[in-house]
């Protein structure tokens, strides 16, 4: 569940795509899994989007299907990282670092903490989740 959201837009490096979000958590939450950090070159800095996002230049916009749940979405133009998507609710959490107003989020979570390297470290107190406990609360349920 989202906490306290606000509204907002941005876009990618060269401006092919754009968005704009009706309820973004004002909460960001560090990524330190295998798959992120190999998409993005270190943890995925975060935030909840809901469904309420809205896409500009949606042409210029492809889509990996990086595991069985969920997609990953890029500009075609400039490889900007867009989204990652979760396919059963179809929830997006995008980068927070492509919004006009970044300042506003406040990083308050990690997940996958377990796959972090002792390379680097965040001095936030934030609530630290494993893998499994991640995966417990997200994902679809067996059949």
């Amino acid at each position: 569940m989202m906490s306290e959201t606000v509204k907002g837009h941005g876009n990618c490096l060269c401006g092919a795509v754009s968005f704009t979000v009706g309820d973004i958590s004002k909460n960001m939450g560090a990524c330190h899994c295998d798959t992120c950090r190999k998409w993005g070159g270190g943890p995925f800095l975060a935030v909840e989007c809901g469904t309420d996002v809205t896409f500009g230049g949606e042409d210029n916009i492809s889509v990996f299907n990086s595991s069985e749940w969920a997609q990953r979405g890029f500009c075609k133009q400039c490889g900007t990282h867009l989204f990652y998507r979760l396919l059963e609710s179809q929830e997006y959490i995008l980068p927070a670092g492509l919004f006009a107003d970044d300042e506003q989020f406040q990083l308050d979570h990690q997940v996958f903490i377990d796959q972090k390297p002792s390379n680097y470290c965040f001095s936030n107190d934030t609530k630290n989740m494993t893998g499994a406990e991640v995966f417990a609360m997200y994902a679809p349920p067996a059949e």
